[in-house]
C-alpha cells in the first residue's frame, strides 16, 4: 500500500461500473437542459422521477412544474424529491402546485421545525440533480431547477451562469433510476414511516414486505473489480455516487485515478475547490510529468468563504505548474472535468469537503472521444473568457494565516457534521 493510502483503504473502495452501448449528450446550461427535460416528461407514459437541491419558483420552475402536472394528470406516476435546505424558500409554492395533480413530493431532511436542526445529519444535504423518465432517458448534472440568470443570493444577473448536464440513454440509465428511487423513498419514509410500519406489521408476509422496502432504499452498487471498460462497446459510461454508506469515495476515486493516468491534459471546472491531500497530490504530480493541468474556478464570487478556501491553495498549486483561471463573465456553477481525449465527467460534485465527504452527489463518467471533445471545446471557450492567475494574491505570513484559518474552519465543520478521518 502506498504511503498516501495508509489512512484509508483506497485500493478497496468502490470503482465506477461501466456499461457500453450508451448515448450521451452534453447540455450547456438550463437553456439546453430544461426544454429537453420537459420534452421527455411530456412524452412520458409510465414514471417520472426527479431529484434536485434547488427547485425555485421562477419561470424555469413553473415550466417544469407544469410538465410534471400534465404527466400526473394523464396517469403517469410522478415522484419528486427536493432538499429541505436548498428548496426551503419555495416549498410552500411547490406543495401547492403539485399536490392536487397527484405528484408525490418528498423533502429530504426538512428544516421547517426548529428541532430539525438538532438532527446530527442535517449538514449532509441532497445535492444531486437527477431526472429519469420511463427508465429510458436520464438527466444528470449540476443544474438546479432555477433560471440561468437568477441567483438566490444576488438576484437577476446579466449573463447566464456556466453550468452543464448530460442526457443519457442506454444501460447507464438503470443505476440513475435506482438512485433517485432510493433517495425519494428515504425522504418519503421520513413523513409516513409510521404508516409504512403499521402496514408491514399487518401484512401477511411482513419479512417479505420489509425486504422489498430495503431494496427500495438501497443505492446502486459500484464495483470493486470489473472487466476493462475498453472491452465494452462505445459509448462507455458509468454512473457514480457519493453517499454516506458504501460509496463515500467513489466520485473522488474516479477523479484521482483519471488524473493519475493522464498523459496530455487535465481540465477541471468547479466553483468550490478545496480538495484533500490525495487530490492535490494527483494534480501536482500530473503537472510535474508534463501534463497540462488547468483549473477553472470562480472569478465572480458568490460565497466569500468558498473563494477564501480556494485562494488558500493557489500558491501551492501554482508552484508545481498547475494553471489556474478565474471565470469572470458570470457566476460559475459547473462541475466537469476532461482528461486527455477520451475521459470526461459531468455531475453535481464540487471538489470540496461538502461534496467529497458529506453531501449526496451524483456524476456520470464517460469514456468516449466524442463526448470528451464536446466537454473540451466548452472548457476552451470558457477559458478564453477568463482571467489567468499568475501569482497568489496572498503570500508570506498573510498566506500562512489564511491557510491556517481555512483549514481550521474546514476541520470544525467536518467534525460537527460527523465526518471522520483525514481529508
Amino acid at each position: 500500500m502506498k504511503p498516501q493510502d495508509a489512512q484509508f483503504p483506497w485500493t478497496l473502495s468502490a470503482q465506477p461500473s461501466f456499461s457500453g452501448g450508451n448515448a450521451v449528450e452534453l447540455l450547456c446550461g438550463g437553456d439546453a437542459l430544461f426544454p429537453a427535460q420537459i420534452a421527455a416528461i411530456d412524452g412520458s407514459q409510465h414514471e417520472v422521477w426527479l431529484a434536485t437541491y434547488i427547485f425555485h419558483d421562477d419561470a424555469a420552475g413553473a415550466a417544469t412544474v407544469a410538465a410534471l402536472r400534465r404527466a400526473a394528470l394523464r396517469g403517469v406516476r410522478v415522484r419528486v424529491v427536493v432538499d429541505g435546505f436548498g428548496s426551503k424558500s419555495s416549498l410552500a409554492w411547490l406543495r401547492g402546485q403539485l399536490a392536487d395533480a397527484g405528484v408525490a413530493l418528498a423533502v429530504f431532511r426538512p428544516i421547517d421545525r426548529w428541532w430539525n436542526w438538532l438532527h446530527p445529519g442535517q449538514l449532509r444535504r441532497l445535492h444531486q440533480k437527477l431526472c429519469v423518465v420511463d427508465g429510458d432517458i436520464a438527466f444528470v448534472g449540476g443544474i438546479n431547477i432555477i433560471e440561468d440568470r437568477v441567483d438566490l443570493h444576488h438576484g437577476r444577473t446579466e449573463f447566464p451562469r456556466l453550468d452543464f448536464a448530460a442526457s443519457l440513454r442506454g444501460v447507464v440509465v438503470r443505476p440513475v433510476e435506482q438512485a433517485v428511487r432510493a433517495v425519494w423513498t428515504r425522504a418519503w419514509l421520513g413523513h409516513d414511516f409510521g404508516d409504512e410500519l403499521r402496514a408491514m406489521v399487518r401484512s401477511a408476509s411482513p419479512w417479505r414486505r420489509a425486504r422489498r422496502l430495503l431494496r427500495r432504499v438501497k443505492m446502486p452498487k459500484a464495483a470493486y473489480r470489473q472487466r476493462d471498460p475498453k472491452q465494452l462497446a462505445p459509448v462507455r459510461a458509468a454512473f457514480v455516487l457519493r453517499d454516506n454508506l458504501r460509496q463515500r469515495r467513489t466520485i473522488e476515486r474516479a477523479y484521482v485515478n483519471a488524473i493519475r493516468g493522464a498523459t496530455a491534459r487535465v481540465d477541471l471546472i468547479t466553483p468550490y475547490f478545496y480538495p484533500g491531500q490525495r487530490f492535490r497530490r494527483a494534480l501536482k504530480e500530473a503537472a510535474r510529468r508534463g501534463v497540462q493541468v488547468r483549473l477553472l474556478l470562480q472569478g465572480k464570487v458568490d460565497y466569500r468563504i468558498a473563494a477564501l478556501a480556494a485562494h488558500a491553495l493557489y500558491e501551492e498549486l501554482l508552484a508545481h505548474g498547475v494553471q489556474i483561471f478565474e471565470y469572470t463573465p458570470a457566476f460559475l456553477h459547473a462541475k466537469v472535468c476532461v482528461v486527455d481525449n477520451d475521459w470526461a465527467t459531468v455531475g453535481s460534485s464540487n471538489i470540496d469537503p461538502l461534496s467529497l465527504l458529506l453531501n449526496l452527489e451524483a456524476n456520470v463518467v464517460v469514456q468516449d472521444a466524442g463526448f470528451a471533445g464536446d466537454v473540451a471545446r466548452e472548457f476552451d471557450a470558457a477559458i478564453a473568457r477568463s482571467r489567468r492567475v499568475e501569482q497568489p494574491d496572498a503570500g508570506g505570513l498573510r498566506g500562512v494565516l489564511r491557510r491556517g484559518l481555512v483549514a481550521w474552519v474546514a476541520y470544525v465543520y467536518l467534525r460537527v457534521a460527523g465526518a471522520t478521518g483525514r481529508y
